[in-house]
């Protein structure tokens, strides 16, 4: 009886600690660009490991999608930090959202062309002439591929511009040579697919030649960081931590356990494949640290939208980078 009521009594104080521990924290949600997969892997990981709960945060890391649009969700007070690309940034400042960065993600961004090894290889910007190149119209890439032209004077006449779906269909029939990519997620799984009936590819990177186009960045209202500086500090650093751990070779197989758990729709080897390409983008030297803003190209791709006048007017957007 004694000992009964001893388990009891211990059961009680270790509910009480943990509750204790719960309301201790500060519960906060967070939006991320897309669904879960590789390509995020560090917020999952500094989830699953306790980096947010180690900072006294309880965050709550939310899949995105068109209809789930961080920036919207930050604006509304739905969300207290969330992840966009540059242009989604550059246009909500246009509009006059209230949108700080906090850490750029990707260094180099995961947005490239593939195109087959036995094409003359793309050495030049002057070596797309005569390609047939495939562009999601409205899209980043087309965006992208314009401000290529642009600055090698190439004109639509001198390509093949065919617009692209999510069918990969013609690229795989050859009707498209040089086909837009997701490095890390897209571009993986073409290749894995090619290599298997024995064709080996090339990726054109536009960052070979000049043009950077800031890809996910991590950001917050302009609101939330001016009052909610302590905890604007703490989210950031674990969130970072979370994805040094991520990028680190000797904790691919623990990283690729807990991507599993939220990416049921990947094969192993295919998550294996994505995160050795994520990390190329994430960590492209040993030097770099993760979440460095690159503010030349910050500026660079709103003077790509400027350009194109996808914006109409500058935002100056280097005032609302906050490394």
């Amino acid at each position: 009886m004694k000992k009964k009521n001893l388990i009891f009594w211990m059961f009680l104080f270790a509910t009480a600690l943990v509750a204790t521990s719960h309301a201790g924290e500060t519960e906060l949600n967070y939006r991320l660009k897309w669904l879960f997969n590789t390509s995020v892997a560090g917020d999952i990981y500094a989830e699953a490991k306790g980096y947010f709960r180690e900072a006294g945060l309880k965050v709550n890391v939310r899949e995105g999608s068109p209809e789930k649009n961080a920036i919207n969700e930050l604006e509304l007070g739905h969300s207290d930090f969330g992840v966009a690309s540059a242009d989604q940034v550059i246009r909500a400042l246009d509009k006059g959202a209230k949108i700080i960065v906090l850490a750029q993600l990707f260094q180099v961004s995961p947005m490239q062309w593939i195109y087959r090894t036995d094409q003359p290889q793309i050495k030049t910007l002057e070596d797309l002439k005569g390609r047939n190149i495939g562009i999601t119209f409205g899209g980043n890439d087309e965006t992208v591929m314009n401000t290529l032209f642009a600055k090698a004077g190439i004109t639509k006449k001198d390509v093949k511009i065919f617009g692209v779906r999510f069918d990969f269909t013609p690229f795989f029939k050859r009707e498209v040579d040089v086909w837009p990519v997701y490095f890390n997620s897209q571009g993986v799984i073409l290749k894995d697919k090619l290599e298997k009936e024995g064709e080996k590819v090339y990726f054109f990177n536009p960052a070979d030649f000049g043009v950077n186009f800031v890809a996910n960045s991590v950001i917050t209202s302009e609101k939330t960081w001016k009052n909610r500086p302590d905890m604007v500090k703490k989210f950031t650093a674990a969130l970072l931590k979370g994805w040094e751990a991520a990028m680190e070779p000797s904790n691919e197989a623990d990283v690729l356990m807990e991507i599993k758990k939220k990416d049921k729709e990947s094969n192993d080897e295919l998550r294996r494949l994505q995160l050795i390409a994520t990390r190329e983008l994430i960590k492209p030297l040993a030097s770099i640290k993760i979440g460095t803003i690159d503010t030349d190209a910050w500026k660079q791709t709103e003077t790509i939208m400027l350009d194109e006048k996808q914006i109409k007017k500058p935002v100056h957007v280097e005032t609302m980078l906050k490394n």
